[in-house]
């Protein structure tokens, strides 16, 4: 490869995120799965937002404060066999005037004409606002999503209190939820963190009613797999690491360290690797051992 073919291929190419569904339609069943939403901070700590395209200032839950990055939300799916893939995106662009609200729900419009059919989405609680959880409604889908411990409802019509206030049991408590209607609530309780609350809807009244505390730890672990993801992605698909300056390399670059994790998930499926980490492991083992075998040449013909 010559020292700037990586450069030209990433301001040649025009990826977009329906290329990436294109190529993963073939290997996972998108009918009755789990669609999870959620956004990442990518961290570019050393680069100039005056000179490179879409680095801002966003708040990391990583770092815990206002770090330099890109941000990149996604829609991650996953299906009745456990086999999980990214199959929608976007980068956070100051320029189009958009919330990442309106990024979340412009992908799952998108998905959704893609003959995606998820039975549930979940999200955290940034993505619980009154207008989205009208929005999955409306697109008739199911849905466990983060709440703000702040967030309004009654029970039995009584006066609205803070969902935090309420008496919650691990199966469960069928609320309504102010501006929005009949959900029911669960808590998650941590040794040295606040309470965490979510809230379940479906249509069917008889699925509201019989959604226990197992149905909830099931449909939680399958949102953790998308924070799993965002990990990987910094971790082994180099998405970090990229010195380009221009929107549409940078998107170029975002695509294929995308496409690399989804390799990487297809071969754990086939079970061709076990982890999404072991590749990059043997690896690693493999140059240790070179660089011992140099040694010990090195160090034989010294003894020459």
């Amino acid at each position: 490869m010559s020292h700037d073919s990586v450069n030209r291929f990433l301001l040649r190419e025009q990826y977009e995120p329906k290329d990436l569904f294109d190529e993963l339609k073939l290997f996972i069943n998108f009918k009755g799965g789990t669609l999870s939403g959620d956004d990442s901070i990518i961290d570019k700590p050393y680069s100039d937002p005056k000179l490179t395209k879409l680095i801002g200032y966003y708040w990391s839950g990583k770092h815990h404060k206002t770090v330099k990055g890109i941000c990149l939300i996604t829609l991650y799916y996953t299906d009745g066999e456990g086999k999980s893939l990214p199959i929608n995106y976007r980068l956070y662009d100051k320029e189009e005037n958009k919330t990442k609200n309106d990024y979340l729900r412009e992908m799952i419009s998108e998905v959704l004409k893609w003959v995606v059919e998820p039975k549930y989405i979940t999200t955290d609680a940034w993505y619980a606002s009154k207008e989205n959880l009208k929005f999955f409604k409306d697109k008739k889908l199911g849905f466990l999503v983060g709440v703000a411990k702040n967030r309004l409802c009654s029970i039995n019509g009584e006066k609205n209190t803070h969902i935090s206030k309420l008496q919650i049991p691990d199966e469960g408590l069928i609320v309504h939820l102010k501006n929005f209607g009949e959900v029911k609530v669960f808590c998650k309780n941590f040794k040295n963190e606040e309470s965490r609350y979510y809230i379940m809807y479906s249509e069917k009244k008889e699925e509201l009613l019989v959604f226990n505390r197992e149905d909830f730890k099931k449909l939680n672990l399958i949102h953790w797999g998308i924070e799993c993801y965002h990990r990987a992605i910094k971790q082994v698909c180099g998405i970090e690491r990229f010195m380009v300056r221009t929107s549409e390399a940078i998107k170029t670059h975002f695509f294929s360290a995308i496409r690399a994790f989804t390799q990487l998930e297809l071969m754990r499926s086939e079970k061709l690797i076990n982890s999404w980490y072991e590749i990059q492991r043997n690896l690693s083992i493999l140059f240790e051992n070179y660089k011992l075998l140099v040694i010990l040449f090195l160090n034989s013909l010294n003894r020459r």
